[in-house]
């Protein structure tokens, strides 16, 4: 009886309280962890998440920094760098300058997010066939989950913790316990950020590598209050925010734009050495961006690939992806009207739309509120300082970021910056709430703890509603639907080439090489099938075929695909010249596929 009396004391008044505490909360997240996916996973839905997971897959099957997923601009940026090396073809000869015919090197990506994907593909047992009969994957002998997007959406929810937590002891270091808990609980039920963790993005990736930075620019102004602390850690430390920004840059290219608030705050509040700290920062971020950036230059002529050209996407010249789908870009059209209308255009939507609903939650109001509250703690000022400096160069690089990835996926894109700072964000909106709340005098203390539950039962009401019907499905069609995309891939040979809409997804799911669906049929289809590599198939879904008659269909010209379409479904009549005349059954109206011959099995085989 003792002994047990003690065990009972210890749980309700000792240690055991504390042990007891974890234990509860930790059920909570394993919960709220496997209910989210049980009931809210859905495969991936964005052309950013399939054409990166495609080139993780090329990079663990040991074939190198290659893609399935052909850009037109592409081809045309290698074949240019390639001629500029070797000079045009001989007379009647036939170069693979676009470097088609074979594994088609990606210029269009940072490698640091596929390089873990591809380490996380060696470890983990992938079975990329779409399942109709496994329990959890299918369902009534349906497909209804696909294993690798499963699997690396865990991967990102495992990165989204370990965010929760490293925000939660960086809240605690600078503001008190009541904030850290409060601010990391918030962040462990924003809907948003949930999403983005089954997205298959690299969005969780780049936020943990923003708050580490966070934390490593913290730790440097705290040490320049202290003159006593030795210099050595100051250029440790500096050195680490140049590697860590680099890193960033090396996952997403706008994150690098982050080097130049993180120089200003370093010239501001590092201390008497702050001139050198900050040549280390820069000279560190510069190093680790360079091989890079030699790289894609030796490949493309570019410093970037294709994304050297994003500022020029969604633009007068090139709306919607025209650019990406170019064979051979007029760039003759451009001029500084472009880039200036984008820009207003796109901040325009960022004041009006992205920043008031940052992150699904009204905490954003309080933290735009908390601008004009002064904090005696010089580091917390210090740092709001720096998420200033930091949002308003996000709201310029993702004004001009902006291209139709975020109109094809608004919110869940890799082109939504100003996520990144929603940690922070969170911290000090909540601790504003609690200084509103420190003010309000109350009938009984028991009071206040019912008030922050409401507060936080509040907040995260976009998160309790995803648990309620109606909920969509795990299937993202239209257009994805992989079943259908690997049955069409696998009539094809592992070197033979489709023209699709969707080529990110045939890439990932069909594991096939495709070229995205060129801007006309004249002379751009004939330019590749007939000059650089055969075209044995072509695969349409809902993306083109539900696209508007009138504006897409008729008014593409009498060389664009809409007069080919009108013809192909309506009149059943092909071009006479055009090489791919088969067309399975069971595919219209969603869907239209050709292909040069039969490649199905005949009726009765």
């Amino acid at each position: 009886m003792p002994l047990a009396q003690d065990w009972v004391h210890k749980m309700e008044l000792g240690a055991g309280r504390v042990y007891l505490r974890r234990i509860l909360a930790g059920l909570v997240v394993v919960a709220l962890f496997v209910g989210y996916n049980w009931l809210c996973f859905r495969n991936f839905s964005t052309q950013e998440a399939m054409d990166q997971a495609q080139l993780a897959r090329n990079l663990a099957d040991g074939k190198g920094y290659t893609t399935l997923f052909v850009r037109p601009l592409s081809m045309y940026l290698v074949k240019q760098e390639n001629e500029a090396k070797m000079g045009p073809p001989p007379l009647g000869r036939i170069v693979d300058y676009s470097e088609i015919k074979g594994m088609h090197p990606d210029i269009s990506n940072p490698p640091v997010y596929p390089v873990l994907l591809a380490g996380l593909m060696k470890i983990l047992p992938f079975d990329y066939e779409a399942s109709t009969t496994k329990t959890f994957w299918s369902s009534n002998n349906h497909f209804y989950r696909f294993e690798p997007d499963f699997l690396i959406s865990l991967f990102n929810q495992i990165l989204f913790l370990t965010l929760v937590a490293v925000t939660f002891f960086w809240a605690r270091r600078l503001f008190d316990a009541r904030v850290a808990w409060l601010s990391a609980i918030l962040l462990l039920c924003t809907d948003v950020l949930w999403r983005f963790s089954i997205s298959g993005l690299s969005t969780m990736l780049l936020l943990l590598i923003f708050m580490a930075l966070v934390w490593c620019l913290t730790s440097m102004e705290r040490q320049a209050q202290e003159p006593e602390v030795p210099g050595q850690g100051m250029f440790l430390l500096a050195g680490l925010a140049g590697l860590l920004t680099g890193l960033g840059g090396l996952t997403r290219y706008a994150f690098g734009w982050l080097i130049i608030p993180v120089a200003i705050f370093l010239l501001l509040f590092a201390g008497p050495r702050r001139k050198a700290l900050t040549v280390v920062t820069v000279v560190l971020f510069l190093a680790v961006l360079t091989p890079w950036v030699w790289r894609n230059i030796s490949v493309s002529g570019l410093p970037f690939g294709t994304a050297t050209y994003t500022a020029l996407e969604d633009t007068g010249p090139f709306p919607e992806h025209q650019l990406e789908r170019s064979l051979e870009p007029d760039f003759t059209k451009v001029s500084l009207n472009t880039f200036g209308h984008k820009f207003l255009d796109n901040t325009r939507k960022i004041f009006q739309n992205d920043l008031p609903k940052l992150g699904g939650t009204w905490v954003t109001l309080l933290f735009l509120t908390g601008l004009f509250l002064g904090f005696r703690n010089e580091t917390i000022q210090r740092v709001r300082y720096f998420l200033l400096l930091c949002l308003g160069v996000l709201i310029v690089v993702q004004a001009m970021g902006r291209t139709q990835l975020s109109t094809d996926a608004p919110e869940i894109n890799s082109e939504n910056l100003l996520i990144l700072l929603l940690p922070l964000i969170m911290v000090y909106g909540v601790s504003l709430f609690f200084v509103l709340l420190d003010q309000v005098r109350l009938p009984f203390s028991e009071l206040r703890y019912f008030i922050v539950g409401a507060f936080g039962v509040f907040v995260s009401l976009p998160l309790i509603y995803s648990f309620l019907p109606p909920r969509p499905s795990p299937i993202a069609y239209p257009p994805y639907f992989p079943p259908v995309i690997q049955s069409v891939s696998n009539w094809m040979k592992p070197n033979e080439l489709i023209m699709s809409d969707i080529p990110w997804a045939v890439a990932w799911y069909g594991q096939r090489q495709s070229v995205w669906l060129t801007l006309n049929l004249q002379p751009d289809f004939y330019n590749i099938n007939d000059y650089q590599k055969a075209i044995n198939a072509l695969y349409l879904t809902p993306k083109t075929l539900d696209e508007p008659f009138v504006s897409k269909w008729v008014r593409s010209g009498k060389d664009g695909w809409g007069n080919f379409l009108i013809g192909a479904l309506v009149a059943k009549a092909l071009p006479p010249t055009f090489p791919l005349r088969q067309m399975p059954t069971g595919f219209l109206p969603e869907q239209l596929v050709l292909t040069d011959y039969q490649r199905w099995p005949k009726e009765g085989q």
